[in-house]
This record gives structure tokens, sequence and C-alpha cells, in this order.
């Protein structure tokens, strides 16, 4: 289930990204002096006092935008509020009350959220003094902190970890369960073909795209074996969402990947390959999920495209989505169940390559043969070297190379060399994790 989240609110330049930086503990969000650098919405998980949840960096309310995408940040923030549940309104120790805090402050006291009003750079005792008048806005307790010199920050933590909401856990299954996302653009087939697994119209189903705007957890069972497909909003671009709950929707869909162990991705072949499509496929690589590309109304593919042929398609959604070529695509019918569960097989035995643990001497066989097809190419003067490799973990599945210097690897590199690791290994089908760490770091 999704994280409580925190979203540190407030006027332009009191440093919101300044404290962002300092609690998630390294450099997120651009820190400047030029008010209106944070526009959009930057998240990061943080844990404190053995509690995990998202921080929310927000843009400054009231900025002016010199690109005119002031009503856009507007609506980012106005998103942040509505998701957190607990607000941290910053303000400036050394600026005072400027009219835009009461602004602010108007503007929080209706949300009806638990709210921290944190008084921002009192990096010295004297400064500090001065946050006692903004006890004016009527938002209760004033906490002095700097989060340049980290000042009073593990109390605004402390207190934030006790306004968060009891925890609530991810929805547990007894015995093994097969979590499988499924995802893509809105009106592709993704609730209809969930209905047809379930055998009933468990999720809603409409001809109207974006029906479905939260993550919806369906449990089935076929042969004996129990999947949960878990339903997720359309998605599409950013700049044409009508309103706050497809921001949610999309956020849930995202988080709906992390979550599951195989996705399904949704493409309409009646319609060309999108630059949402490109984004969910990225996102995908990113989480290093087991992937089926799910190639719905194919028979509207065919007329409008007479001739078309499988492998045609096939070659087609390779160069569109290049970074997915080793994912297994099956044609598939929302409208007549056509192979629905040939998908559920191929996630399945997606799955089970994911899981999949390989010898350490297997694996440093097939990195010795890899390299030796082919030698990376020197840069200045200076040669990549492998030494030895690991496998970490499963699921996915993550190996670390130890060599002379990561730097001398190249993307190219990792590239080939994942590759040959999947053809070698018997990851055909999956994504593979590599990280490269220096032979000073090998444990003696």
């Amino acid at each position: 289930m999704p994280r409580a989240c925190v979203a540190i609110i407030g006027r332009p330049n009191v440093g919101k990204s300044t404290l962002f930086n300092h609690i998630v503990g390294h450099r997120i969000s651009i820190e400047d002096p030029t008010s209106g650098v944070t526009r959009d919405r930057v998240l990061h998980p943080v844990t404190a006092s053995n509690r995990t949840f998202d921080l929310i960096d927000t843009g400054g309310i009231g900025m002016v935008d010199r690109l005119d995408l002031s009503e856009d940040v507007e609506n980012q923030i106005t998103i942040a509020i509505q998701e957190a549940d607990v607000l941290i309104f910053l303000v400036d120790c050394r600026d005072g009350i400027a009219p835009l805090d009461e602004t602010v402050a108007a503007r929080l006291r209706t949300v009806g959220k638990p709210i921290i009003l944190a008084a921002n750079k009192a990096d010295t005792d004297t400064i500090e003094v001065e946050a006692h008048a903004f006890h004016s806005l009527g938002m209760g307790e004033v906490l002095p902190v700097s989060a340049h010199q980290g000042r009073g920050i593990k109390e605004l933590l402390s207190k934030v970890v006790k306004l968060l909401p009891p925890e609530v856990q991810e929805l547990e299954y007894e015995g093994d369960v097969l979590k499988i996302a499924f995802v893509g653009k809105r009106n592709t087939g993704k609730s209809s073909i969930i209905n047809r697994l379930a055998g009933t119209p468990r999720v809603i189903v409409s001809d109207k795209p974006g029906t479905t705007r939260d993550s919806v957890d369906v449990l089935f069972e076929r042969d004996g074996t129990r999947f949960v497909a878990i339903d997720t909003a359309g998605l599409r671009k950013r700049g044409k969402m009508d309103d706050s709950i497809e921001f949610y929707g999309q956020v849930r869909s995202e988080r709906a990947v992390s979550r599951a162990e195989v996705v399904v991705f949704m493409i309409d072949a009646s319609v060309p390959i999108s630059k949402v499509d490109k984004r969910i496929g990225r996102l995908i690589i990113d989480e290093c999920k087991p992937c089926v590309i799910a190639i719905n109304k194919w028979d509207l593919a065919k007329e409008a495209k007479p001739g078309i042929t499988p492998e045609a398609y096939h070659e087609y959604l390779v160069k569109e989505l290049p970074a997915l070529y080793f994912a297994p695509i099956a044609a598939t019918s929302a409208l007549t169940g056509e192979n629905v569960w040939g998908l559920i097989k191929l996630a399945q035995d997606l799955y089970a390559q994911a899981s999949k643990k390989v010898t350490t001497g297997r694996l440093n066989n097939a990195l010795q043969e890899a390299y030796n097809k082919r030698r990376p190419k020197a840069v200045k003067n200076k040669m990549f070297k492998i030494y030895y490799g690991t496998q970490l973990e499963t699921n996915p599945p993550s190996f670390v190379i130890f060599c002379n210097e990561p730097r001398l690897v190249t993307d190219q590199y990792t590239r080939y060399l994942t590759g040959q690791l999947r053809t070698s290994l018997g990851f055909e089908e999956i994504p593979l994790n590599i990280e490269y760490r220096s032979s000073h770091e090998r444990k003696e």
C-alpha cells in the first residue's frame, strides 16, 4: 500500500528544497537563491524513528514564473497538499512575516490536516528568537529550524512521525501469490482482461478512457495457483491530466509497478506507439521488472493496416521501445478473451527466470567468455578490466562485477555484457541489474 506522505509547503525562497535535501541526506532538489526554481513535486522516501514515509518538495506558493508555468506549479502544490498526511509549513526567520506567508496560512487552515509550522534559517540563537513572531499566523507552536545548519531537524522529524497516521500494511495473501500489474495508456483494455481472468465483473469496465483511477487488487486462481492482478489507472501526458484525481491515479500506477513481481504492459495495436507508451516502458525498465508486452485490439490494427503481420509489428515495437527488446510479446483480445491465459503463463515463466540463482563459477565463466569475445575500448589509454563477479540477489537478478576502475566502463559495454549474460545464463526475457565496484572494495 502507498506510504504516508509529508509535504513541505511555503512561499518562494524560504528554503524548502534545502530542508528537503537535508532530510533526504543528499542533494535531489535544486537549491538556488532565485525564487521559483522548484516547479514540480519532488518525492523521495525518508526513514525516521523506524517509520518510512514519502517526503515531497513543492514549488513556492504565489511564485511568478518567467516561463508562464505558475498555474502548473499551483496545480502541483494543490496535489501535494491533498496527497499529504502531514504538512510542514515553512517560513523564513530572517525575513519575518511576509504577505505571502499569511496567504499560505489562510490556505492551509482549510485543509483539515496536521500542520507543523517551521521557521527556517534560524542559524543562530539570536535569529531563532525571531521565530516567535510567527505565532500571529495562528498555526500553533512555531518550531525554529535551520536546514543549512541542521538545527532543529531531529525535533522536526520526531514531530512529523508522531502526526503520521497508523502504518497501513500491504495486503497480505495466504500462501504463494504472484502479483501482476497491468499498466498502459488509457483505454487499452486492462480492466476488461482482468475481468476475464477473474471470471466476474470484479473491476469496472467502460469504453470511456480513464475509468480506473486507483490501483485495485483482484485475487484469482488457475489450476491451483493463486494470482493477484493489479488494475491501474491508464496513463497519459501530464499536461493533459484533467484534475488531481488523475495525478493520484498516475502515482498509484507507478507504485503498482514497484510492488508487482511481473508487469503486463498493455499496448493498443490500433494506434501508433506514443510518448506515453515510451515513458511507461522506461518506468518498467527503471524498476527492473519482468514484463510481458500484451498487444490488444489486433483485429482493429489489421483493419487499419491491411496486410500487417505479427512479425512486422514486432519489428516496429522493437524500434519504438528498444529498451524492452527482450520482453516477450503476446497478441490478445480483451473482447473475446483470446490468449488471456497465455499472458498469465508467460508471467509465470518470467517470474521463474527472475527467481533463478546462478553459481559464482558459472557467472564468472560467462563474464570471461563475454570479455574475451569483445574487449572494451580504452578510455584515456586505460583499459577496463573485469576481475570477477557474483550474484547478489534475485527478483530482479542483480550482479556485482569487481573491476579495476568502474568509471572506465561505458553504457554501451554494459548493454553488451547484459545481453551476453542473458543469453549465457538463461535470463533471455528479463531485465538484469549490474553494479560495478573497484577491486579495492573486495572483502578480504
